[in-house]
């Protein structure tokens, strides 16, 4: 049970990764995948730095926390997925559904349990004399 859950945190956090590196790489084909067409240089350079950042977060916390067994890294990951999840779930309710709708919001959905459970069975770093910052 415990290989399996670091082994899909750990494809999860490959998975999410290389998805940052595309948007670092090629913004335009990265961000047209998404339904974000790019305005000028300044489009390419927030297509290029926020989501990149966006997802090379979340992959690299979910990559560090399997392979480290820790389970404090997840946390930003699930807190990462989980305001992508309301956001999308505010534009389901204002703005309506558009085609494939529910596929990134399952994908996200199931990106936080995970998270969340491998916070959970995962041990935290404890504090101790040498790591109390008091």
């Amino acid at each position: 049970m415990w290989i399996l859950l670091r082994s899909l945190l750990l494809l999860g956090g490959i998975f999410y990764t290389l998805m940052g590196i595309g948007f670092l790489i090629n913004p335009v084909s990265s961000g047209a995948d998404f339904g974000i067409a790019p305005q000028g240089i300044m489009g390419l350079a927030s297509i290029r730095a926020d989501m990149t950042a966006f997802f090379m977060v979340a992959g690299g916390c979910l990559i560090w926390g399997a392979w480290a067994r820790k389970g404090d890294p997840f946390l930003v990951t699930a807190a990462l997925m989980s305001i992508a999840l309301v956001g999308r779930t505010v534009t389901l309710i204002v703005d309506g559904p558009h085609d494939g709708w529910w596929t990134p919001m399952v994908v996200e959905a199931i990106t936080v349990i995970l998270a969340l459970v491998g916070s959970r069975v995962l041990p935290h770093t404890a504090l101790t004399p040498e790591n109390d910052p008091d």
